[in-house]
């Protein structure tokens, strides 16, 4: 990646990063969140998200630093904003099906656009930005150019390609995941799912022309855009599993260490009295989607992996990287002498569906007791969940931050 990307993989730039918006996170924040004035001018938001959703920057972390300056009430709005990336998280581990639904979905969504020349010209067109509508076109482009899109263009893509363009939304949460920085199966599978009125049942999200020309400060006054958004049929809710408690390991047994995309930052594990014989970091991107993702993203991903090797150096032991599959893990570990693989808790994902294949050796999972304090009430809408953010805000104090 060069030296001028917006989004360097280092921990370093995401602590300047962080710095840089700590004074705009409170009524700033609130004021202006919703502008998007294209790329290189999202100063109304924290761009943090591709380091959060790796946690090179761990969720506690980022609110301690806004805590730090502004009050609960004054940076309440952007306090919620990174809860409900852990409230996602935490209602698709309750109920994974969701996820082999989508996944499902989307490989029956491919077969089609092999097989029927219209679905695949039109999937194309709005892949490439070539549909005519400018805004979409615009933000596609901007996407597969930097790997990010504004929260609100999120939301108006998604929804001129459901219910304008009339495209599977599949095949969407795909494009998103393929280029996203920031793809995060939880947070962009149920984003779509709420848009399209499969996540809260009946409720969709409908873009307007007059909102995007609001919100863009008239950058774009995009045409024939969908006057309705019926919601999609789709199957109900399957039933809320219990939330995962994590695993304890014994730190005297040899003991190898499975680094994730997930959670790059796993010093509170070494805090836990963990000593590695060896460590592997696992290369999960090639499960994000039924195509290649973007090489930006796998860059990206690659550098990052590789930051954190040198950033904990020693403590890691001899370190094998890119580890694919299952039974290569397993292998590795027998070969370094290890009876137990300790993983940082991988959430629902490409991550966490090669380390259940794991076989012959007990893989213990951690659980980081942020997300043990927060899952937990994922168990039904978004307000629900806002009520019990004083309270993990108060439980955070204390907990390991990196």
């Amino acid at each position: 990646m060069q030296a001028n990307d917006p989004f360097l993989p280092t921990r370093t730039a995401a602590l300047e990063r962080l710095a840089a918006f700590v004074p705009r996170a409170g009524r700033d924040y609130a004021a202006r969140r919703n502008y998007d004035l294209g790329p290189g001018r999202h100063a109304g938001v924290s761009t943090l998200s591709p380091y959060i959703r790796h946690r090179i920057l761990t969720e506690e972390e980022v609110l301690g630093a806004v805590l730090g300056r502004h009050s609960h009430r004054a940076a309440e709005k952007f306090v919620q904003e990174v809860f409900w990336r852990s409230y996602w998280k935490g209602w698709l581990e309750m109920r994974p099906a969701v996820w082999g639904g989508y996944r499902a979905g989307l490989a029956q969504r491919w077969d089609e656009v092999q097989t029927q020349a219209g679905l695949r010209r039109a999937w194309e067109d709005a892949c490439h930005g070539r549909t005519g509508i400018d805004a979409f076109d615009h933000w596609a482009q901007e996407l597969a150019e930097t790997g990010y899109l504004h929260n609100h263009a999120r939301m108006w893509f998604a929804s001129i390609w459901i219910f304008t363009l009339r495209l599977p939304w599949e095949l969407g949460a795909d494009f998103f995941l393929r280029h996203l920085l920031d793809g995060d199966p939880a947070s962009n599978t149920l984003g779509w799912r709420w848009v399209a009125g499969l996540q809260t049942r009946g409720k969709t999200y409908l873009a307007r022309a007059s909102n995007i020309a609001r919100y863009t400060e008239n950058r774009f006054a995009p045409q024939g855009l969908a006057a309705e958004a019926p919601p999609l049929e789709g199957p109900a809710h399957p039933p809320r599993m219990a939330p995962p408690e994590g695993d304890r390991f014994d730190p005297a047994r040899p003991t190898a260490l499975v680094l994730h995309e997930d959670d790059l930052s796993p010093g509170w594990l070494f805090d836990l009295g963990l000593a590695p014989v060896a460590t592997a970091v696992l290369d999960a991107t090639g499960g994000l989607s039924v195509l290649e993702p973007a090489p930006r993203v796998r860059a990206f991903k690659t550098a990052l992996m590789d930051e954190t090797v040198t950033r904990y150096g020693a403590l890691l032991g001899p370190v094998t990287q890119g580890l694919t599959s299952g039974s290569e893990a397993a292998q590795w570990a027998r070969d370094a002498g290890a009876t137990q693989i300790v993983t940082p808790y991988a959430p629902v994902g490409p991550s966490a569906q090669i380390l259940h294949q794991i076989p012959d050796l007990p893989v213990l999972r951690p659980l980081r007791p942020y997300d043990a304090r927060a899952w937990p009430h994922a168990t039904a809408g978004l307000f629900k969940f806002k009520e019990k953010i004083p309270a993990l805000l108060a439980d955070m104090k204390g907990l390991r931050v990196a």
